[in-house]
């Protein structure tokens, strides 16, 4: 249960409106890649109401919220240490771990921490390769970075470039990463719609990448509708430079959900935001804006769909999924209002922008996912803080179901969900907001559990490193992993940890 001894106790009563919707480099003197926005994952500034930036000024006086950028955690959680951005002073975005390094990825490009002494992490490179929203994943000497904006070309000197020409790029980059200091960009695929984020499955000879992408257009030559399903890429370990799109797989022969008018208030399936691959049960579940899935991976060129779920009332976007570690259940987020949205207040409620956890029944292709309940962290926010449900992973305990997640400026929030019925949070860490007169895009993209830490990249300040020491997530700390990416979801207790 959470102490409720914080650094600041966190009290909220705010009924809050919604607010809207060369190829190497170490010294970086190019500007910022400017992106072409998604529905997802889109940073945004923006104004507020003269009320609501009164309210928010109010609400810290009292101290419904923290100050501006305060930190507050509960007793459970020790703020180690942040690093703010260096050279690479783009958008952060997610995170991936190999031994004693974390891979954290921005829109300008990326860096690699050396986190051996997780108080006092050291930049051990940078590298600018501009491209949102530089999506990362990480495979023995091999690293993995989308681009979903379109470019000149598929170098990291390119500058931006309308999709509406057909000489754009988008897609993946491939990095030789044996040598940490010196990563060397050595292969690019093109995919249909870019890619706005993507998902590895490791093989002893070759890597498969699934590529998730979306909003095609009629006017996007490389980009056209319908767009209903992934992009899959065989990438040869000892070979790279040979890397090849082999098939397009259609996940929505049918169509997916059509959103308004039919659906208010829900998007159109057009592809997929996220995939998640369990290996070690040749499972998947795709997060496809309008729809939830399942699917068998068995042979990963040829993935096959095994059940399907819409939720109409209270999900927006489906943005992402989480296995348990015994594959019985799936969590799915709703990033309501794209992650550039104050959707953490009263007015939204528990049930949108939420998690929505889904128990999977029965066996073989005859399972089904059967929804059970929503989490939603129990603070709200100010008008001027983005705040959704987004990136987490699980927190390997066994006998229980914990998982650690960012939401925006709304931190980091560690929660229990063995019964999926009635979830609950143990933890959680957060700022105040960033303003309180503007909107200002910021906090906690991805919250990932490694080693005994819970490491944050947050959009506006950097990397954090957080310290949890309870007595229900402590057994975690005997897991250790070779190499963590989370949309790769290990078998924590058979595979990699020892």
């Amino acid at each position: 249960m959470i102490s409720l001894h914080t650094t600041r106790v966190r009290r909220r009563r705010l009924g809050v409106a919604a607010a809207a919707a060369g190829l190497f480099a170490t010294l970086l003197t190019a500007g910022p890649a400017i992106a072409t926005p998604d529905p997802g994952d889109s940073p945004v500034k923006g104004k507020i109401s003269s009320s609501q930036a009164a309210e928010a000024r109010e609400a810290v006086q009292n101290g419904e919220i923290p100050g501006v950028d305060e930190v507050v955690h509960s007793k459970n959680i020790e703020h180690l240490t942040n690093v703010p951005k260096d050279l690479i002073a783009g958008t952060n975005s997610d995170l991936a771990f190999q031994g004693k390094y974390a891979f954290a990825g921005n829109y300008d490009g990326f860096r690699i921490f050396d986190v051996s002494n997780p108080k006092s992490p050291k930049t051990v490179a940078q590298v600018l390769c501009p491209g949102s929203q530089n999506d990362i994943s990480v495979s023995g000497d091999l690293l993995f970075l989308s681009t979903d904006s379109s470019r000149s070309d598929n170098s990291c000197n390119s500058a931006a470039q309308p999709a509406t020409e057909k000489s754009s790029w988008e897609g993946m980059k491939i990095f030789d990463i044996s040598d940490k200091r010196n990563p060397k960009y050595v292969a690019a695929v093109e995919t249909a719609c870019g890619s706005h984020t993507h998902t590895i499955v490791p093989e002893r000879k070759n890597v498969y990448v699934y590529v998730s992408s979306y909003s095609p257009s009629a006017t996007f030559p490389d980009c056209q509708p319908p767009h209903d399903g992934i992009s899959i890429i065989k990438v040869p370990r000892k070979a790279p430079q040979k890397a090849a799109l082999v098939k397009f797989d259609v996940l929505f022969p049918e169509g997916g959900n059509p959103g308004a008018p039919t659906n208010p208030g829900v998007s159109a399936t057009t592809g997929c935001h996220d995939l998640t691959v369990l290996p070690s049960k040749d499972l998947a579940a795709g997060a496809c804006m309008g729809d939830g899935i399942i699917f068998d991976i068995k042979n990963p060129e040829r993935p096959r769909v095994i059940d399907r779920v819409q939720d109409n009332v209270n999900f927006a976007f489906w943005h992402s999924a989480t296995f348990n570690q015994t594959a019985n259940k799936v969590v799915f987020t709703d990033e309501l209002g794209g992650g550039g949205a104050a959707t953490c207040n009263a007015e939204i409620g528990p049930n949108r922008g939420a998690d929505g956890i889904y128990d999977i029944v029965g066996k073989g292709d005859q399972r089904k996912l059967v929804f059970r309940g929503y989490y939603k962290i129990p603070r709200h926010q100010a008008a001027t803080e983005n705040c959704v449900a987004h990136n987490g992973s699980l927190i390997p305990v066994k006998g229980r179901d914990i998982m650690v997640q960012a939401w925006y400026q709304g931190g980091v929030s560690v929660w229990d969900f063995t019964n999926s019925s009635k979830p609950k949070e143990i933890a959680y860490f957060e700022r105040g907001p960033l303003s309180t007169e503007t909107m200002v895009s910021g906090g906690s993209w991805s919250a990932y559990y490694y080693n005994g830490h819970i490491f944050s990249n947050d959009i506006a300040k950097g990397f954090d490193v957080l310290k949890l020491d309870d007595r229900t997530t402590n057994p975690a700390k005997r897991v250790r992993m070779d190499e963590l990416n989370v949309q790769t979801q290990p078998d924590y207790f058979k595979d990699f940890g020892h």
